[in-house]
């Protein structure tokens, strides 16, 4: 492994918005590689120059996301399937993220725009501090609550929270925000007609100074050139349509099953696709998502604009587009039992959260009845408590209640048990008052305890929220009945502790085989039997 020539700690004393040219003596890459495995998985995050390389000469696409390829000689970096002229092994260095490219001095390639990828599945696979930090600046905490905002939802100080991010992802908090701050301007830029001092503070830039700084380091051109290479897509008024990247293969047709079956009139629609109204930080929006085998394309309507970056990334969290397929169905196809499953629904996902507090209270409210008999819990609770929204579709009305309303109001509208309605009542106080937070952000185990300590909570519940809410990819609901009837039905062991020690094989994808075993149990015996 090649010694550092720059301590990376140094990376942060760069200037954001005027920097540096690219260093020639620079090796941050080359004590951080991915590695690719012969089946061509993003197994790792040791990164191996030579491995890269060979990633890179391959233009394998089931790479984008997981590195950027910094080329010295022209001061550019790509992804690592650019259709460019592959450059030299000794003129390129690898590095963990664009945001560590751009503090470095490094431009974006607008050939293969590598900032237009899908995120690393690393990010899922982990529930360190790395990890929950990248999937919060994702979501916008940075540009609503500072660092220091940052920080104390991570329970670190900024000085160390820019420590541990600088040393493995190559730059701190400010720069990694500020990476995701372009991609929301170039975005807007080439896809709306708004005035370009809209952009820069819908984007999420304090000015557009700032804006205009940053877009020149990044791309290195202007906005208005920017601006005039856009294409025109056919749009509603109002409406923003964007297409998501994502690693195929990629099971669209079971994602919007499961999203379908379990959708709240009012808040979400399968007529056509999946549609839902959103909650967002400055308003609220619609989403309409069409998905097929080889494109996502999303069309929002936003009430603000800056809500885009967040929006986008909690869309790609419920779809769970940042997944490496070929990792998680090599693992669980090697398994004689799954293969059969696997072949029949290859890419499959594990379905997300775009409200953690949503997902909470609907998923208690689902405790122990059918998924038919929650649907319809939450259906009665949106209409009662539900603010209303103007939109284009008759078919989304209202946002799912806040916890607060529901702490409030709840027990006069719920039906059933009292131990639910009260279960319900207390959790959505607990969120109401600030002494429970469930965001992208929480520490897995923390958040499962704090979970199971309220009452009328068990470890289901919980672990299909850290399922759900956190991208976990390894948690299989062993007592669930409609995954004991799955595996029934391909021959597993079906009793609680018999599955647990066989699904031993299948981690760290336990989360991606419970998806399996979910759609195995839905499915008619004799088309079981034709795809067994």
């Amino acid at each position: 492994m090649a010694a550092r020539t720059r301590p990376l700690r140094a990376f942060m004393a760069v200037t954001l918005y005027a920097p540096q040219p690219p260093a020639a003596d620079t090796a941050v890459s080359e004590s951080r590689q991915t590695i690719a495995t012969d089946g061509g998985r993003i197994d790792g995050v040791l990164l191996d120059h030579d491995r890269c390389y060979r990633a890179v000469t391959s233009r394998d696409s089931r790479f984008d996301g997981c590195f950027v390829v910094a080329v010295r000689t022209t001061g550019i970096y790509c992804r690592p399937s650019c259709p460019a002229v592959t450059p030299k092994p000794q003129h390129v260095s690898f590095l963990p993220t664009a945001a560590a490219a751009q503090l470095l001095g490094y431009r974006a390639c607008r050939r293969c725009l590598p900032d237009a990828v899908p995120g690393s599945p690393e990010w899922d696979l982990r529930g360190d501090l790395v990890a929950r930090a990248v999937r919060l600046i994702s979501d916008g905490v940075v540009e609503r609550e500072g660092v220091i905002g940052l920080g104390r939802r991570l329970g670190y100080s900024t000085r160390q929270l820019n420590r541990v991010l600088t040393a493995e992802l190559g730059a701190g908090a400010l720069a990694l925000a500020r990476a995701h701050r372009a991609q929301a301007a170039r975005v807007l830029i080439e896809t709306t007609a708004l005035p370009l001092a809209e952009v820069a503070f819908a984007a999420g830039f304090a000015s557009v100074r700032q804006f205009n700084d940053s877009i020149q380091a990044v791309f290195a051109t202007t906005p208005s050139a920017l601006r005039a290479r856009r294409q025109a897509r056919p749009t509603a008024t109002g409406a923003l349509t964007l297409r998501l990247p994502f690693r195929a293969p990629l099971d669209a047709t079971g994602m919007v099953a499961f999203l379908a079956a379990r959708a709240v009139p009012g808040v979400e629609s399968a007529a056509d696709g999946y549609a839902r109204t959103l909650r967002l930080p400055h308003g609220s929006g619609t989403a309409a998502l069409r998905l097929g085998p080889s494109r996502v394309d999303a069309t929002l309507r936003l009430a603000e604009l800056r809500d885009l970056p967040v929006a986008v990334s909690r869309l790609r969290r419920l779809l769970d587009l940042d997944a490496d397929p070929a990792a998680v169905d090599a693992v669980l196809g090697a398994d004689p039992d799954l293969t059969g499953a696997v072949g029949a629904a290859p890419g499959i996902r594990v379905p997300g959260s775009v409200d953690g507090t949503e997902t909470l209270l609907r998923a208690v409210l689902g405790q122990q009845v059918s998924v038919a008999a929650a649907r319809t819990a939450a259906a009665r609770l949106t209409a009662a408590l539900g603010e209303a929204v103007d939109t284009p579709d008759a078919q989304l009305s209202r946002l799912f209640p806040t916890a607060a309303a529901i702490a409030e109001h709840g027990a006069a509208v719920l039906t059933g048990p009292q131990r639910r309605i009260e279960a319900v009542r207390t959790v959505a106080a607990a969120i109401a008052e600030g002494d429970l937070a469930v965001d992208p952000g929480r520490d897995p185990d923390a958040l499962r305890a704090e979970l199971q300590a309220l009452p009328g909570i068990g470890p289901w519940t919980a672990g299909y929220v850290v399922l759900r809410v956190l991208g976990a990819t390894d948690v299989l609901l062993e007592t669930d009945l409609g995954i004991r009837r799955g595996a029934a039905a391909l021959n597993l062991p079906s009793d609680v502790d018999g599955l647990r020690r066989h699904a031993r094989r299948w981690r760290p994808w336990r989360s991606y085989a419970g998806m399996h075993l979910w759609r195995v149990a839905a499915e008619p015996a004799g088309r079981r039997e034709q795809t067994a």
